[in-house]
């Protein structure tokens, strides 16, 4: 039986793709009320966000490259919505 690797969506950027990669491997979410990104602070698909990164970089870019733009992408979103109340009020 044949057996077809299911593609991502192409992407415009760098960034989207990044995003897109970090999404399936579970390593971000989105707010549900707001949309926000927020980390999810998982090791395990942070990894695997870093090994598709590694494995499977995008058209014209390095492994490297991929890899950094993940990293970027972690780096700036938090773990919390900005517009959520937050627990400590």
């Amino acid at each position: 039986m044949l057996m077809f690797k299911e593609r991502r969506p192409t992407t415009r950027t760098l960034r989207g793709w990044a995003i897109s990669v970090l999404r399936e491997a579970g390593a971000i979410r989105d707010c549900g009320e707001h949309g926000w990104m927020q980390d999810r602070a998982d090791p395990h698909a942070r990894e695997r966000a870093f090994d598709i990164a590694r494995q499977d970089s995008p058209t014209g870019f390095s492994q490297e490259e991929a890899e950094a733009e993940v990293r970027d992408v972690l780096d700036s979103i938090g773990d919390s919505c900005p517009e959520c109340p937050s627990d400590a009020d």
